[in-house]
């Protein structure tokens, strides 16, 4: 059963994991490789993922909330203004001087990499809107059974991604960081509109007709339920852009920076179908007796999926990996291939991670959600310092140290803070 619910949900996301590597990929294969991998992975991702931080968590909330027309309707004006917002946010950092003003000195991004990021930037401006509409209305479908129109929505998404680069590499031999940029953006803008049109038919039919009950969340009731998880991402996301920064200030910066994109986009195909567990815990641990399954399961995938991440971090398949299929020199592929096997436990934790999340936001404590991420943000910081002052051959190793340490002790304050009232009303 759970493994019904889960299956579509993981393949959505280990589609859009497949899709940055994908991107780096092509950014590889194009000219100035490294400045172009630079820019992208180590400044222009990260950034838009900051901005648009604060919506990751309305699939979450849409899930748990979105039982009739008030309570979809209450969350839609939230999701409106949230991404108007921060988009207005996205054009001030990307098109005035505060790039040059904060963002240059905070990341202390690489003279030469300063310019095509910016450009990169520019063009992300309406992703962080995108995100927000489709999570939303994916929060709608996955709440009323139809997880598969997710899939088909990812699918889309990645055929535009595959489309744009293509034509950016074989077809106008783009600048990388450009090609990148257009390809993500795109393909998040047909994600957005494929799932509002899906969604259409609940909302008129199944959902105008559900009962009013105590999952209609007004004014600082939703404020109080969501700020916690909208903080939570933003904390998480921000390690993206201060680990570039900490890459930045130690040896060999920009082959880091270059690494940087590839590695962790293989480390988030791997742990996305974790990612996905969180909203099938939402919506079955109000079910009675369901509490152990749904443990029994998160150990046995998340296992499973951290294996496979470590025979790949420990065999030839590494350097195939980083060689033939991403297309990077050989002084990347020895960097990436050195240091991969540093994340293989995440995605363990990141399905304990969603286990204890989902159990939580189900529960309405979603405060302990964001106290878990400054644990996280704590941990993962230490960490970082103290390989600045070492100061590593390469960064890579600090960064990934600092990453594995910050999961662990955050799967551990979710488990703290789940223990008690949260998993005897669950069990």
């Amino acid at each position: 059963m759970l493994a019904i619910a889960w299956w579509p949900l993981a393949l959505s996301w280990l589609l859009m994991g497949v899709e940055l590597p994908l991107i780096s990929a092509v950014v590889a294969r194009l000219p100035d490789e490294t400045i172009q991998l630079a820019a992208f992975g180590g400044v222009v991702f990260p950034l838009a993922l900051l901005v648009e931080g604060p919506v990751i968590m309305l699939l979450a909330a849409s899930t748990a909330l979105s039982t009739n027309l008030a309570a979809f309707r209450s969350l839609k004006r939230f999701t409106t203004m949230l991404s108007f917002w921060l988009t207005l946010l996205h054009v001030a950092l990307a098109f005035t001087p505060i790039y040059d003003w904060v963002i240059v000195p905070l990341l202390d991004v690489p003279q030469d990499v300063i310019e095509p990021a910016r450009r990169g930037f520019m063009l992300m401006t309406p992703w962080t809107w995108a995100i927000a509409d489709r999570r939303f209305h994916q929060g709608l479908l996955i709440r009323f059974g139809q997880q598969n129109a997710v899939v088909i929505g990812t699918a889309i998404r990645l055929a535009t991604t595959v489309s744009t680069l293509l034509i950016g590499w074989l077809v106008i031999e783009g600048e990388g960081v450009v090609v990148a940029a257009t390809a993500l953006t795109l393909g998040t803008l047909t994600e957005a509109v494929y799932a509002r049109i899906r969604s259409r038919s609940i909302v008129r039919g199944v959902l105008a007709s559900s009962p009013l009950d105590d999952r209609v969340l007004k004014g600082r009731s939703l404020l109080r339920f969501y700020i916690p998880l909208a903080l939570t991402p933003v904390l998480v996301i921000a390690m993206q852009p201060i680990g570039s920064a900490g890459i930045d200030r130690m040896p060999n910066a920009v082959i880091a920076l270059a690494v940087w994109a590839p590695l962790n986009g293989l480390v988030f195909m791997c742990r996305s179908v974790g990612v996905a567990y969180n909203e099938v815990v939402i919506s079955h641990c109000g079910s009675p007796g369901q509490l152990r399954p749904l443990r029994r399961f998160a150990w046995m995938a998340g296992s499973i999926v951290t294996l496979l991440l470590a025979i790949v971090s420990f065999t030839p398949l590494v350097e195939y990996w980083f060689g033939a299929v991403m297309g990077l020199d050989v002084e990347l592929v020895s960097l990436g291939a050195s240091a991969l096997w540093i994340a293989a436990p995440i995605p363990l934790l990141t399905f304990l991670q969603s286990l204890y999340q989902g159990l939580l936001v189900h529960a309405h404590f979603t405060r302990a959600v964001t106290e878990s991420v400054i644990v996280f943000l704590v941990v993962t910081i230490s960490i970082l310092c103290v390989g600045i002052a070492m100061q590593p051959s390469s960064g890579i190793y600090a960064v990934l140290a600092a990453l594995l340490a910050g999961n662990t002790a955050q799967t551990a304050w979710l488990w703290h803070r789940c223990r008690g009232s949260v998993f005897n009303a669950s069990g």
